[in-house]
């Protein structure tokens, strides 16, 4: 006796049983349980679901590790260097004080810092590198977060300390690795301007300075080519007394930072030049939203083509069921309810899939941490390098508008594929079927 004469629900010509029916729902999930002798459709069948699962988890963790690496990336960018700048006459009026005071009070802005930042060389122990050294505000430093809660509390108390903020500077970690310094040693560093003088500009100045600090940005490019220094230092030392280069400013939500820039401007003041992040970091943000694009159609495809297998064991279950088929439609059944039958079979195998692929990715994402120290341990090398990458793990972050594309992009790809294989098995003709049975 066929799967389609044991079936425990009604008859197809049964009245009340409309399209997707509990009968059709049923035959559907019987059909895809396969005997030893169609061991083939299950065998697709499962090759299939498995394809649709590593195809969506691996889509997943990718979009995640992206979104993250993004996230931290922009994170320690943005607190380094700042959401909005302001240059121009306001620099250097005699109520920039006040301007100040009036860009601090523009609601949405959090920080305010004026800054000095000139090109220098680093010398110590015998060895030499070229750098930046940005003067701040001792009371300013915390407005850049990763480097201030990296400082040891002694650091954080002494910069800024003594005559013209004294002779301490903060260093980054590779730096300091570079050159082999530690807190309290001494570095000399070198302007190619200098100080001006009754004589012109001095040039060529170099002057040593005592290691007050070792910070530790997370992105190694910074910590190696930035020296903090207390911005009245900084101004003796680069002969700009009483000069800021630029204000910079930190806002609470970076992303909708065009929404400030009539607002300080206006408190900036006449003539006065206001930019921000996404004008300084526009090459960044622009790769990795390009990259992002790219990597989703890319791995979208995967998805695509491992849905596709749906449609070799949907033929090959027509196949072995097309006298069934005939003895359905021989009692009742409409084609409509043949390709419902067929197409909830391949889209079962679509859902399933997916739904394993979504918990596979999120426990992948949730865990990447442990898996990463685990196969560091394990292999005895470090996976993500800080001087390669910028940063010194692998972040993830589960965004859920892209667990939701995915999901619904994997079960669409399912349906779409299950559609012509079920559409050609509404169209059997029962007599054509059962004349050689």
């Amino acid at each position: 006796m066929t799967d389609a004469a044991t079936a425990s629900a009604p008859p197809p010509a049964s009245k009340g049983s409309g399209p997707f029916s509990s009968w059709e729902i049923g035959l559907a999930l019987r059909y895809l349980r396969a005997k030893r002798k169609q061991g083939g459709v299950a065998l697709i069948a499962m090759i299939s679901f498995i394809g649709i699962m590593l195809a969506v988890a691996v889509l997943i963790s990718v979009m995640s590790i992206m979104a993250g690496f993004r996230g931290t990336l922009m994170d320690r960018i943005l607190s380094f260097n700042g959401h909005m700048y302001v240059q121009g006459p306001v620099l250097y009026a005699p109520d920039r004080d006040a301007a100040l005071t009036r860009i601090a009070d523009v609601p949405g802005v959090v920080a305010v810092s004026p800054l000095v930042e000139s090109p220098a060389m680093f010398r110590a122990g015998g060895g030499a590198t070229g750098g930046l050294v940005r003067g701040v505000r001792p009371q300013d430093l915390a407005s850049t977060k990763f480097v201030y809660d990296s400082l040891s509390p002694e650091a954080r108390a002494s910069f800024g300390k003594g005559e013209y903020g004294g002779d301490r500077v903060l260093i980054g970690k590779s730096l300091a690795e570079q050159m082999g310094l530690r807190e309290g040693d001494p570095i000399s560093i070198y302007s190619p301007t200098g100080a001006d003088s009754a004589f012109g500009n001095l040039g060529g100045l170099e002057k040593t300075y005592i290691v007050g600090g070792i910070y530790t940005s997370g992105a190694a490019d910074y910590d190696r080519a930035f020296i903090f220094m207390p911005l009245e230092q900084a101004q003796l030392f680069f002969g700009k007394d009483g000069v800021w280069d630029v204000i910079e400013m930190k806002v609470a939500e970076p992303d909708l930072v065009e929404n400030l820039l009539t607002p300080v401007q206006r408190a900036a003041g006449p003539g006065s030049v206001v930019q921000d992040w996404r004008n300084r970091q526009a090459a960044i943000w622009g790769a990795l939203k390009v990259e992002r694009v790219a990597m989703s159609i890319i791995l979208g495809m995967v998805v695509a083509i491992a849905a596709m297998n749906i449609i070799s064991g949907i033929v090959m279950l027509v196949k072995n069921k097309t006298r069934d088929i005939a003895i359905l439609r021989t009692v009742g059944a409409s084609q409509s309810s043949i390709l419902r039958i067929f197409f909830m079979s391949g889209a079962a195998i679509g859902i399933g899939g997916t739904i394993a692929g979504l918990v596979l990715g999120l426990l992948f994402c949730w865990n990447i941490g442990a898996i990463q120290h685990f196969l560091e341990g394990l292999l005895g090398v470090q996976l993500f390098n800080a001087d390669v990458y910028m940063l010194d793990s692998v972040p993830a972050k589960v965004d859920p508008w892209d667990v939701t594309w995915v999901a619904v992009f994997s079960f669409f790809m399912s349906c779409l594929a299950s559609l012509p294989p079920s559409w050609n098995a509404s169209r059997i003709d029962p007599v054509e079927a059962l004349r050689f049975e």
